[in-house]
């Protein structure tokens, strides 16, 4: 795979410090039942990374301190780390929202055929990603059959209350491009995904969330190899919108990674960019309780321009109503 951190490096991009941190984000590892081209984890399931037992109690203890409101599961395919499940129940007992990041066909994985119960019954947030509406364009983006599972997926998560306004449960999907250009925005896109899934299909859902690809792991490798990442860099800072920047998620989020090191987002974790300590040595989560991370600076690269070209881009979705 081809590398694009020496591409971003150095960089102009604005000088940013954390604001409020509320969430914790949390990559249990990068096996993935999926191998999906725009994927900026690279994951698959060749990867053999993932969080130990041990490392998920340090995530429990830092849960405990109080600092955090909000804990994100990510991955890969974050249900098949064996502590998801733990940490789902023991976040949720601390009274924290818990997100649970969510490729669907994971639904039909073996052992995971109670997943859709568990997630109800813990009242945990999916965010889903469906990157279109159109079966070969998902199929193309995921792999044959993918869309099909999806569908079915989110069928049963509707029949145990998800999206329904009335039980509390939402499920987010997730939209990405299909290749180096923007996001569309996102409330018009929204109602595109409402009329076709529910007229075509019968599938609900709470939100939409329209990411950007970032020129990192496989979509920068994937780029390069076609001689586009140029012009889709020059694309993300010809769009850049400095009000964006007071919206980004790495202003709010601690990400850690399977080992249980720092990052100021997913993103940089992908990058290997870890949390500015000082020194030579990187910060994990047996620091975390330790730092004062209000107003800490934020270590920045050329890709952070995703994240704040157009509308903008973050965890959460598009951070302005306009393109």
């Amino acid at each position: 795979m081809l590398e694009t951190l020496d591409r971003l490096l150095p960089t102009e991009f604005p000088a940013i410090r954390r604001g409020r941190t509320t969430t914790l984000q949390v990559n249990l590892g990068y096996r993935c039942n999926q191998q999906c081209l725009h994927c900026h984890v690279a994951a698959g399931p060749k990867r053999s990374e993932s969080m130990s037992p041990e490392t998920a109690e340090q995530v429990i203890e830092a849960l405990r301190s109080g600092r955090f409101q909000v804990l994100d599961l990510t991955g890969g395919a974050p249900e098949l780390n064996d502590s998801f499940r733990h940490l789902v129940g023991q976040a949720r007992a601390l009274g924290l929202k818990v997100i649970d990041r969510c490729n669907l066909t994971i639904l039909f994985e073996p052992g995971q055929e109670d997943l859709g119960d568990f997630l109800a019954d813990q009242q945990v947030e999916i965010v889903a990603s469906l990157p279109c509406y159109l079966e070969d364009n998902v199929d193309r983006q995921r792999g044959n059959g993918v869309f099909e599972q999806s569908i079915r997926a989110l069928r049963q998560l509707n029949a145990l209350g998800y999206a329904d306004p009335g039980t509390g449960l939402a499920l987010n999907l997730v939209y990405n491009p299909q290749g180096p250009t923007l996001p569309p925005p996102q409330d018009s896109l929204e109602n595109d995904y409402r009329k076709a899934l529910d007229e075509q299909y019968g599938v609900q859902f709470t939100r939409l969330l329209a990411l950007a690809n970032l020129p990192i792991q496989r979509f920068g490798s994937t780029l390069l190899s076609h001689g586009q990442f140029d012009d889709y860099m020059a694309l993300l800072k010809q769009a850049h919108r400095p009000e964006n920047l007071t919206e980004v998620m790495c202003r709010s989020l601690v990400s850690v990674d399977w080992q249980g090191y720092l990052y100021d987002c997913d993103f940089n974790q992908m990058l290997g960019l870890s949390m500015h300590n000082g020194r030579d040595t990187r910060l994990h989560l047996r620091n975390l309780l330790q730092l004062k991370l209000d107003q800490r600076r934020i270590r920045v690269a050329d890709h952070c321009y995703g994240c704040t070209a157009g509308q903008g881009s973050s965890c959460g979705g598009a951070l302005s109503d306009t393109t």
